[in-house]
């Protein structure tokens, strides 16, 4: 312990108390808590409110720390036995101790019972868990991954597997091809899917997993992407949502496209060839949606939630980092899964490259990209990242009023109009004159292409109906061209 520990102050790993109160009952809660989560330190002879280093009676001490080991030792289930020495700080001294993370989960006051004795750490608070975190704390301390356990009841039809290892196999050939592989790789065929435990045979077929039904089916109601755009940066507002279901890897690639259809599509020069780019980087995007669900808490019905700001990406998971992990390892490349049939089946088509990278893949994106750091919170129920947008107009720069752009008609070829990022040479087009409404929906276009018909309805605060009239119009002019599919297309302002 350390004078610096004391100045930081309460956290999910450290808790002061000023002296060793009467009940062995207010401590013993915390030190199951850190058993439970991420391991911690009780520091006593320290004031919790002011910090004061206060210290603890040297007369008595030997017997205090003894007293202090057997309540926990006596208290808690399973055995929790904790490491307690004397620390000199500031000239007094005080008692500190370390609890390390729990193998045995879930550990609760014996006299309470594990449904009304079990604790987790919140922050700087020591939380009752609830039924569902200590289900997760079940499996934890059996080293049981969910998705390897048989769905009871479940039918595995053949369709259902060949279709799976034909699934399997295109994205190991789009991997192959991404990865510039030369060898081939071997076909996955139903005794791959036995080995990595998706299913198991029997004298008369097969067992599914619950790996085997996420990868097949919509079977699981809490097996979904939730993907909203919301209006600012709350979610007050929402612009658009769209909900995923199926098998996981499905749900990815929609979770995916959906947010670079809502994100701006911009260009960048590499020495003479101009190529288009993200505003976000696609490597980032896709980390984030595929580690949600490798690494999702399955027994939480919750689901995975992607979440579009006018500042920021996010990206949330059920359940908080495994089995004790801290957000420092986990930052430091350490993984431990929660998931391990998942896990082994994106590994095998390339969705996880290495294990333990994704967060260290999406920092160096970032940076790549010049944008600002990602923030990673683990919180007791989940996980989110946050990756940061760069401004649409940065402070010092003013957005370019619509006054500001000339009109679209006669007279006008010798000019040259900057809309947003792309520069537009204006031509004769005829005797007409852009309304104010399809003036605004030229701009916003330009500046992101593959904005929608709703998002755009949105932002100008008028109906859809009346976008599409709008649209059509300056197609026929020949002012809009739309290039790639309906879906998932963007737009380029021609004229």
């Amino acid at each position: 312990m350390k004078i610096e520990d004391i100045i930081r102050g309460e956290s999910k790993t450290v808790e002061f108390k000023e002296m060793p109160p009467q009940s062995s009952e207010k401590y013993t809660k915390t030190v199951i808590a850190f058993a439970n989560t991420q391991g911690g330190m009780l520091v006593f002879g320290v004031a919790d409110g002011s910090r004061e280093i206060v210290g603890v009676d040297e007369t008595t001490l030997f017997q205090t720390m003894d007293s202090i080991t057997n309540a926990i030792i006596d208290s808690c289930e399973p055995q929790i036995v904790p490491e307690v020495e004397p620390c000199t700080l500031g000239g007094k001294t005080i008692i500190v101790v370390t609890v390390a993370p729990g193998a045995l989960r879930p550990y609760h006051q014996k006299f309470k019972g594990k449904e009304a004795g079990t604790y987790i750490r919140v922050g700087a608070t020591t939380r009752l868990a609830s039924a569902d975190k200590i289900k997760d704390l079940e499996m934890e301390g059996a080293k049981i991954s969910w998705d390897e356990l048989t769905c009871v009841g479940y039918a595995v039809t053949e369709n259902a597997i060949e279709k799976l290892c034909n699934d399997l196999n295109a994205r190991r050939r789009a991997m192959r091809e991404h990865r510039h592989l030369a060898e081939n790789l071997p076909m996955v065929t139903s005794t791959n899917l036995e080995n990595w435990k998706v299913l198991k045979k029997t004298h008369d077929g097969y067992l599914a997993s619950n790996a085997f039904v996420l990868l097949t089916s919509a079977y699981f109601p809490f097996s979904k992407t939730q993907c909203a755009v919301f209006k600012n940066n709350d979610r007050s507002v929402f612009l658009e949502k769209r909900e995923y279901s199926g098998p996981l890897y499905e749900q990815i690639e929609d979770a995916v496209n959906f947010v670079l259809r809502n994100i701006r599509l911009g260009a960048k020069i590499e020495g003479v060839i101009r190529t288009e780019a993200y505003e976000l980087p696609v490597e980032a995007i896709r980390e984030m949606i595929v580690n949600a669900h490798c690494h999702r808490n399955l027994t939480d019905q919750s689901c995975v939630q992607v979440a579009i700001y006018d500042d920021r990406l996010e990206v949330t998971s059920p359940g908080g980092l495994y089995n004790g992990l801290t957000l420092e390892e986990a930052l430091q490349g350490h993984s431990r899964l929660r998931n391990r049939a998942i896990a082994n089946v994106f590994s095998q088509i390339g969705l996880i490259e290495a294990w333990g990278t994704g967060l260290q893949r999406i920092q160096n994106a970032a940076k790549e990209n010049g944008l600002p750091e990602p923030e990673f919170i683990d919180m007791p129920e989940s996980f989110r990242v946050i990756l940061y947008r760069r401004p649409l107009h940065p402070p010092g720069i003013s957005q370019p009023s619509l006054e500001s752009l000339q009109r679209i008609g006669n007279g006008s070829v010798e000019s040259q109009q900057r809309i947003g990022n792309r520069s537009v040479e204006s031509r004769p087009i005829g005797d007409f004159e852009l309304t104010d409404t399809q003036h605004k929906i030229a701009v916003m276009l330009s500046e992101e292409p593959k904005m929608t018909g709703a998002l755009l309805a949105a932002r100008l605060g008028i109906a859809p109906r009346n976008i599409e009239i709008n649209i059509k119009k300056l197609k026929d002019r020949g002012v809009l061209l739309h290039h790639g599919p309906s879906k998932g297309g963007y737009w380029e302002v021609v004229k």
